[in-house]
């Protein structure tokens, strides 16, 4: 409940008087990205140390802080000046895109939110447990396999800089197509590794699963106006949590069926749609910084 409240308001706000959106984007996924890989490790530590029920209370209690804390913090700004700050933020004048070409561009997004849901969630809940099968003796405990999932996400994470950065100076639609063919190999290529191999690949998929993150949120950052841009990233969100949440017993069914040898070539198919989704991008939005959305133009 918490993060689809945060994930609309929270980067409506990041996105607010900018024309490049990249980068800002990518540092706040970073952020939540490093929460992610963390997330392993700590519950790893708290499993072996102190028993499972301390996976839920210690980041239960740790929340509250941080929810207590935002909220003193922003009794001390004035609501005034939050307003005449925004307001003074530079504005692009963007030329109008035609209703048609909005709606496609919209579609896509959804569509690969959607199938890029999928991907992020079958990795990320499911790498943990490729590394307790795969890496041997590499991983002999919980802790050991925890720190292997948090070094491989908190080095994907910074991959959403570079990306963030490309979307800013370069054509979305070329971006997006080169990150989901990535995704696409190293996913495939996954399928029958392990040992080293495996955490080095591991490492390579995620950097592309991660990297795709920011993009999405730069494009629908462009086709919706600010007053919009909060409900447009609310449904992006809920297309994404919907997906994730279908997606656990998913993974579940595969491996107790087949195993991660299945799953790899689904997931490496799904980046593939996601390429192929990406070629039917329209070029106008790729280049527009911040598009009118679709309420101007009716």
């Amino acid at each position: 409940f918490k993060i689809q409240i945060y994930h609309p308001v929270g980067l409506a706000l990041v996105v607010q008087g900018r024309q490049n959106t990249g980068v800002p984007l990518a540092i706040n996924g970073v952020f939540g990205n490093m929460g992610v890989a963390s997330a392993a490790l700590i519950t790893g530590l708290l499993i072996d140390i102190a028993g499972w029920r301390y996976a839920f209370i210690v980041p239960g209690i740790f929340s509250l802080g941080i929810g207590v804390g935002f909220f003193v913090f922003i009794r001390h700004h004035s609501q005034t000046r939050h307003s005449a700050k925004s307001e003074s933020a530079p504005s692009a004048e963007t030329p109008l895109l035609p209703q048609k070409t909005l709606f496609q561009a919209f579609a896509i997004v959804l569509l690969t939110t959607g199938i890029g849901g999928v991907v992020f969630q079958s990795t990320t809940f499911a790498l943990p447990k490729v590394f307790d099968e795969r890496l041997g003796e590499l991983a002999v405990s919980a802790t050991a396999v925890g720190g292997y999932a948090f070094v491989v996400f908190a080095i994907a994470a910074f991959a959403q800089l570079v990306v963030g950065w490309l979307v800013d100076n370069y054509p979305v639609r070329r971006v997006f197509a080169s990150v989901a063919i990535v995704q696409a190999v190293f996913l495939l290529a996954m399928t029958q590794l392990s040992g080293i191999a495996a955490l080095l690949i591991a490492i390579a998929f995620m950097l592309a699963v991660f990297g795709q993150i920011p993009i999405n949120d730069v494009l629908v950052g462009r086709l919706a106006k600010s007053e919009w841009r909060a409900r447009a990233y609310a449904l992006r969100y809920i297309v994404t949590f919907s997906v994730m949440a279908s997606t656990v017993p998913l993974i579940g069914w595969i491996h107790g069926h087949w195993g991660f040898e299945v799953l790899f070539p689904i997931l490496s198919v799904a980046a593939a749609l996601i390429f192929i989704a990406v070629l039917f991008l329209p070029k106008a939005v790729a280049t527009v910084p911040i598009a009118k959305s679709v309420q101007q133009i009716a």
